[in-house]
């Protein structure tokens, strides 16, 4: 799912602007000078992300196994929530784990409903009430093979399932478009759908008096690893971003460079 780096990012001063004690992403991350920033609606999903909480100032990018990643100089910020055991919650399944554990939190479960790069809809209450899915390349058949269980911890076995079938080109096929000229909600995803492919989504905003917006962006990454907030690398606002309207969106530690903006 990895969409390696062809070129070389500026070199940009970071701003120190992080308030470093905050529990979650709306408190750790005040907007730079001249800007503002305001919390959604409880409830919301922008509310969930900007309120998600983070782990102290500081800690590692562990991979699915426990071990730092090589790279700990790209993050600022590492969310509070499990990789799992295997190599399977990476980029795009982030977003989807972010996604499905709102509508877990806001008893939403109904929603809960995914669709595989072939096509193929699984839906939480469909692996709760025992059915599993049978994938052969593109042909996908379902059974009821088990019993039924509602737990969380089958909730994560689903998820699990659904990263292995799901990815960047599900997300960005299956999410509403949105126009690259718009103003972005916290919540939308940029997705270059492939494979390999990639995707971030706006955990964060914040505007000024002009009008201009800038963003939080959170990922997971291959190997599987913790979620965490990146580095943009613009001076004087980093780790914010200044999205563009059209082409490639850098960050830290790769580009997109065929940017799809997406909404659940």
């Amino acid at each position: 799912m990895i969409l390696s780096c062809t070129g070389t990012e500026p070199n940009l001063n970071e701003s120190n602007i992080l308030e470093n004690q905050g529990k979650t992403v709306y408190e750790r991350f005040p907007a730079p000078k001249g800007f503002q920033k305001q919390m959604n609606p409880i409830g919301s999903w922008p509310a969930f992300l900007q309120g998600y909480p983070l782990l102290s100032s500081g800690s590692p990018l562990l991979d699915y196994k426990g071990n730092p990643i090589s790279d700990q100089k790209s993050h600022v910020a590492v969310l509070n929530i499990d990789v799992g055991k295997k190599d399977l919650q990476q980029c795009a399944d982030a977003i989807i784990r972010l996604r499905a554990e709102y509508l877990w939190q806001t008893d939403k479960k109904d929603q809960i409903d995914f669709k595989f790069t072939s096509g193929h809809s699984y839906s939480w209450q469909s692996y709760a009430n025992g059915t599993r899915p049978e994938v052969k390349g593109n042909k996908v058949t379902f059974s009821n093979v088990t019993t039924p269980d509602q737990s969380y911890d089958a909730f994560r076995r689903y998820l699990d399932i659904v990263f292995m079938y799901a990815g960047t080109i599900s997300l960005h096929r299956d999410m509403k478009a949105v126009e690259r000229k718009s103003e972005y909600q916290i919540g939308d995803a940029l997705v270059h759908p492939g494979s390999p492919g990639h995707a971030v989504v706006i955990v964060d905003k914040a505007k000024n008096l002009k009008g201009e917006v800038i963003y939080l962006l959170a990922q997971g990454y291959t190997p599987a690893q913790s979620i965490h907030i990146v580095k943009s690398g613009h001076s004087g606002i980093s780790p914010w971003f200044r999205i563009p309207t059209s082409g490639t969106v850098w960050h830290k530690r790769f580009y997109l460079s065929k940017v799809g903006v997406r909404r659940f």
